[in-house]
């Protein structure tokens, strides 16, 4: 990690604080992988990592393909409001890494993401719901597989 890494600051919407929980690899391009991996690794190795709460497109959102239809607009906000609601957290608020894992551990069912998540694409794979289940019992998130 570059040394200047506690400095930077994420930005993240309120359901990819879920979203990166249950990273595994998948997403919606090369490039948006590369991104995600970056970001989750960032997060799982240092979690002091600051993060501001933001209402819309967020660095996961930056790299979304531009020649798909975008979701990150719309009422992919519901969701955002619904996990910020239930996490107790704010749009426009920092919070370190490790404090937004605490609260989904505290505030977050594993059962509860087949609710929260009951549109998204990502939801079958069971990967978001073993996520608040690992941080739940306390045990670290994996590191992504590396592809060869």
């Amino acid at each position: 990690m570059h040394p200047d890494n506690s400095r930077r600051v994420l930005r993240l919407r309120g359901h990819h604080l879920l979203c990166l929980l249950g990273y595994r690899g998948m997403g919606y391009s090369a490039e948006f992988c590369t991104n995600m991996t970056s970001i989750y690794e960032t997060l799982r190795q240092e979690p002091g990592t600051w993060v501001e709460l933001v209402g819309g497109p967020d660095d996961l959102c930056a790299y979304y393909p531009k020649d798909q239809h975008s979701h990150c607009e719309g009422t992919v906000h519901e969701r955002d409001e619904d996990v910020l609601a239930r996490l107790g957290l704010r749009i426009g608020t920092r919070h370190r890494w490790k404090n937004i894992v605490r609260s989904v551990a505290r505030h977050i069912e594993q059962e509860a993401i087949s609710s929260i998540c009951s549109t998204c694409p990502w939801e079958p794979y069971g990967v978001c719901r073993e996520g608040v289940r690992l941080v739940r019992a306390g045990e670290p998130l994996p590191p992504v597989a590396r592809s060869t």
